[in-house]
């Protein structure tokens, strides 16, 4: 009976880190916060294998890269370099997001949604203002 749960316990773990090894947000997380895209047919195989071994992890795996945006490829250039984008930073240090999405257009040309619900926005410290050149003001 023992040996019995072992192997159960071992094909579960084994099977469950198999799934979550799947997850484009694992593989590919520089990916994360795209809106929409061409979606990649890699991750959604493996996202595909978890439903075929439990349903609930594959689905929960594919909720995820949906969710985070991991799952779509990336379309060509998509980052711009830190001086340019000094130009949307007030003298006060707010970001100016009719500057923000102009600067973004003409780099990237596309028209990205800074309004979007979806978009994930992160703060910075002052370690990463001191990186860029940047003073913090109060």
């Amino acid at each position: 009976m023992r040996t019995c749960h072992r192997i159960v316990s071992g094909v579960l773990a084994a099977t469950l880190l198999a799934q979550l090894s799947g997850c484009g947000t694992l593989f590919y997380p520089e990916r994360r916060g795209q809106l929409n895209g061409q979606i990649d047919p890699a991750i959604a195989a493996l996202d595909a294998v978890g439903i075929l071994f439990y349903v609930i992890p594959g689905l929960i795996a594919f909720a995820v890269d949906f969710a985070t945006g991991a799952i779509y490829l990336p379309e060509g250039r998509y980052s711009v370099a830190p001086e340019r984008l000094q130009d949307a930073i007030g003298s006060d240090g707010r970001i100016d997001h009719v500057r923000l999405r102009a600067i973004l257009q003409e780099e990237l040309a596309r028209d990205l949604p800074l309004d979007d619900p979806r978009l994930i926005r992160h703060s910075g410290n002052l370690e990463q203002l001191a990186a860029y050149g940047l003073r913090p003001s109060a």
